[in-house]
């Protein structure tokens, strides 16, 4: 089956992350077995969702793994002009939420793995489809868990996210944190003798963006980046009940995109003693701010002279690596499993996330040519 009908079949399950993915997992599934390809799902607990993971070619040595995520972002309050749940091509583009973003690769990586089916490899290609990466890179996981108790582990893995097919070393890592902060409520003529929770917030934003200036004149640095320092982001704060009452509640989620060289943890230290410095001036046994992590990936860090980055380089004609701003399941891969990872995939991150999403025909043919450069290195042994 030709890469262009699979994408169509692909963009048409619509996967956004709060919903199932087992119709597009169940339809690779099939795909697969039709090939003679035996896949491996592995479930979350409602059986709603799963990944997939699939070995073609021999099964008791390493080899190179694709890995591609099946999930995508709602299109709800979006102005799209053509179906986002339905292939259409215009101007040589294809168009359709996920395109970019990331079912370009995956329908590349299918096809890929169809024709490696009816070639006699030495070295195995491994396929590994995941679901929930875009709220927090979470169904990849159990399938990492499941790599790490196996036998024999990849022995590289590009990560298709969109990169214009240019081969990407790393990604800032990211944490994802709420503080709760808590007050005391009173009448609004009284305010002064309430204690405010919203206070208590706003106090800590205007510690973060202090944070963020120090890192920003002081911080690490990485030029690869557009923004070369770790960030800090306060993208929600949420209390109040009514203008005439003095909240007891806040809640203010932030992250902190941080440089693979950066310790995260330290990051969150500093918050938490901002935090407790916040409470400690109130000089009020009822105020509170607990801060809690509910989002965390790695940072990609592979070294410009890895061994995997020539080999994927030498796949793509490139001479050139880049960084990309936005996160990957590449980071998790890299971390638990030790497998040297980079980011690769057709299409551009500008596309994604947006109405009218679409990947080029010409990157989807670049993508092509490169899986089948791998697939001609695996027949012949690497």
């Amino acid at each position: 089956m030709e890469t262009r009908a699979i994408l169509e079949r692909l963009i048409a399950f619509e996967t956004v992350s709060a919903a199932p993915n087992r119709g597009l997992i169940d339809w690779a599934r099939e795909t697969l077995a039709a090939a003679g390809v035996e896949a491996t799902l592995i479930p979350d607990a409602t059986g709603a969702k799963a990944n997939l993971y699939a070995t073609i070619g021999p099964t008791d040595r390493p080899g190179v793994m694709l890995s591609g995520h099946t999930d995508v972002v709602p299109v709800d309050g979006q102005a799209w002009t053509r179906p986002p749940f339905r292939l259409t091509e215009a101007d040589g583009r294809l168009y359709g939420r996920g395109a970019a973003d990331m079912k370009g690769f995956v329908a590349c990586a299918l096809a890929a793995a169809l024709a490696a089916a009816r070639r006699e490899l030495a070295t195995p290609l491994h396929l590994a489809l995941s679901y929930d990466e875009e709220v927090g890179c979470l169904g990849v996981r159990s399938l990492i868990e499941l790599l790490a108790r196996a036998p024999v582990r990849p022995a590289l893995c590009i990560v298709g996210e969109p990169t214009g097919m240019a081969v990407a070393t790393g990604h800032k890592g990211k944490r994802g944190l709420r503080a709760t902060c808590r007050g005391r409520e009173g009448h609004s003529a009284l305010a002064p003798l309430a204690l405010n929770a919203l206070h208590l917030g706003c106090d800590l934003t205007a510690a973060l963006r202090a944070m963020q200036a120090r890192i920003a004149a002081e911080g690490r640095r990485d030029g690869d980046y557009d923004v070369p320092y770790t960030t800090v982001h306060v993208g929600r704060i949420e209390g109040g009940a009514a203008l005439n009452i003095v909240p007891n509640r806040c809640v203010v989620d932030f992250e902190f995109r941080h440089l693979a060289e950066d310790d995260p943890e330290a990051l969150v230290a500093e918050a938490r003693a901002a935090a407790a410095a916040i409470v400690a001036a109130t000089r009020d046994p009822d105020a509170g701010i607990e801060i809690a992590e509910f989002m965390s990936y790695p940072g990609l860090g592979t070294a410009p002279d890895a061994a995997v980055v020539g080999f994927v380089k030498g796949l793509t004609g490139g001479n050139a690596t880049i960084k990309v701003a936005f996160g990957t399941e590449g980071g998790l891969f890299a971390e638990r499993l030790g497998t040297p990872t980079v980011i690769c995939g057709p299409g551009s991150m500008a596309q994604g996330h947006k109405p009218d999403e679409f990947v080029e025909v010409e990157q989807l043919a670049r993508c092509e040519a490169m899986l089948a450069r791998l697939i001609d290195r695996l027949e012949a042994g690497i």
